[in-house]
């Protein structure tokens, strides 16, 4: 398929963009007038939607947005199921100047009150699903909001045309949230160009999507991998996207697969774990597949191995994060490697630095930045924490990574103390001060643990205000304690008792000591 008219890459693989751009027009607008009206978009369990329907439906969202007193470059929080209406609002806000910021739907009530105060926003809209956290957080910061039901009551209404507000390219157009080491989000704040570089750059010349591909992506369109994934590669290049609003699961994806027959499938090593674990019981039928990949935590090479076994296909290992909004270092189909995240995404540069920030010899390990034109400007009202991490147009990504000596990168670890569980980050001095605030713990500290799979998961160390208290029914009580005051993936699966922290002179716990 063709770019976009006005679109081209040079020898370096630097997008070229028109002076005034808006980027909904080749993702959306663009595919009616190249013939694809009547093709099928989206597929979900209960409907269908063409690109015709598709581009009337985000421009009916974009005047509703500004029927509800929007302006252009106010920010609207999106705490929306994968559904078709998370492209009508995400789009439509786009086009119509709006800023739209789609987070965690896993969050609770807090960390939803914390979001709409950061950011600003002007309008929340939110899946009913998501009521019980999202309606407590807007009475502690008022906001004006719709439900989804709502908000498509007021899109029938809508006008179905609508005019694109043009932009530069560099220009913001979308923010999404990525934790911190405190456990506070921070918002990335991306440009217009920055899908285009993405889809063209992994989604086309790395991984090869086609016009003809059905995309269905377990991790969900608010992280920044599901979004490209299940929304702007399809969109890119004029395929079809398979949505699935409930939580996965073996199960559940096994049936969407069998059902809807994708030929791209995109996991998480936690789920392609659990999923080989569900295969030894029943075989299922994954013949349509002719690629998957895998993002968000490291693949051990084992689940590579056991999954080409049994299914016949390859993961694609690869590294992604919110900032640069999608994979930067990947394995591909005629090149991979298990047990590491391949070789750099076409048209993106990568270093491995010491900690004066001096390039590595091959084979030792340090600091990974990269350069991408789809990296984030800067993070939102985080002056401090943009210096620190976006320098001279290279990102520090906060990975320590080695490369071997035939150019495959291969990931050591985090520079700091964050996990990544189940594909999400996870702060531990967040899980530690919810196990503090049991009356029985005097301290804790939470560090990541390798499962029966190779996979981190959150453990926790605990001193206790009296000595000789730890037992399996605290143990239940620490843990129900972190699944219903965080996001439920956040809690420690292994609670272990100890006299003492290691913590340095100053008072610091010191994490790398419980790791050993």
């Amino acid at each position: 398929m063709t770019l976009p008219s006005g679109i081209s890459f040079d020898s370096d693989l630097r997008v070229k963009l028109p002076e005034r751009f808006n980027v909904a027009m080749p993702f959306v607008d663009r595919h009616v007038g190249e013939g694809r009206g009547g093709k099928i978009a989206i597929r979900t369990a209960a409907e269908t939607v063409t690109y015709a329907e598709l581009a009337e439906r985000v421009n009916r969202a974009g005047n509703a947005l500004l029927g509800a007193g929007l302006a252009p470059g106010d920010r609207m929080l999106m705490v929306v199921k994968d559904c078709p209406a998370f492209f009508y609002l995400f789009w439509g806000a786009i086009k119509a100047g709006v800023v739209p910021v789609p987070p965690n739907t896993l969050l609770r009530a807090a960390d939803f009150a914390y979001l709409f105060e950061d950011s600003g926003c002007r309008l929340v809209v939110y899946s009913s699903e998501y009521a019980r956290e999202v309606e407590p957080a807007l009475k502690q910061v008022p906001v004006k909001a719709y439900t989804v039901d709502a908000f498509l009551g007021e899109m029938a209404k809508a006008s179905p045309d609508l005019e694109a507000r043009l932009a530069a390219p560099t220009d913001d157009c979308f923010w999404l949230y990525s934790s911190g080491s405190t456990g506070r989000p921070k918002g990335a704040v991306h440009a217009h160009r920055d899908m285009v570089v993405t889809s063209e750059l992994y989604g086309v010349r790395t991984l090869g999507v086609r016009e003809d591909d059905v995309s269905y992506s377990a991790g969900k369109l608010f992280f920044a991998y599901g979004l490209g994934n299940s929304m702007t590669f399809p969109l890119w290049t004029g395929s079809t996207a398979v949505l699935d609003d409930r939580r996965p699961t073996p199960d559940t994806v096994f049936g969407t697969i069998e059902t809807f027959k994708p030929t791209l499938y995109y996991g998480a090593p936690t789920l392609y774990a659990a999923q080989l674990a569900a295969l030894g019981s029943r075989e299922r039928k994954l013949d349509s597949i002719r690629a998957c990949v895998s993002a968000a935590e490291a693949l051990p090479p084992d689940i590579f191995r056991r999954w080409k076994e049994q299914t016949g296909t390859v993961i694609l290992d690869g590294i992604g994060s919110t900032e640069c909004l999608h994979i930067f270092i990947g394995n591909r189909l005629d090149d991979y490697r298990p047990g590491t995240s391949g070789k750099p995404t076409p048209g993106y540069q990568v270093k491995i630095v010491d900690e004066n920030r001096k390039p590595v010899p091959k084979g030792e390990s340090g600091r990974l930045w990269i350069r991408s034109e789809s990296a984030a400007k800067y993070y939102w009202n985080k002056p401090e924490k943009t210096a620190e991490t976006m320098v001279d147009g290279w990102l520090n990504t906060g990975d320590t990574y080695r490369q071997d000596e035939d150019g495959y990168f291969i990931y050591d670890g985090r520079s700091d103390d964050m996990l990544k569980v189940g594909g999400i980050w996870c702060s531990p001095v967040e899980v530690e001060n919810c196990l503090i605030a049991h009356p029985a713990v005097l301290e804790a500290a939470v560090v990541g643990h390798a499962d029966e799979n190779a996979l981190l998961k959150p453990k926790a160390f605990v001193v206790l205000k009296e000595a000789g208290g730890g037992s399996p029914a605290l143990t239940n009580e620490l843990m129900a304690l972190c699944k219903t005051t965080l996001a439920p993936y956040k809690y420690p699966r292994w609670v272990e008792y100890v006299e003492e922290l290691p913590k340095t002179a100053t008072g610091k716990i010191q994490r790398y000591k419980l790791r050993s």
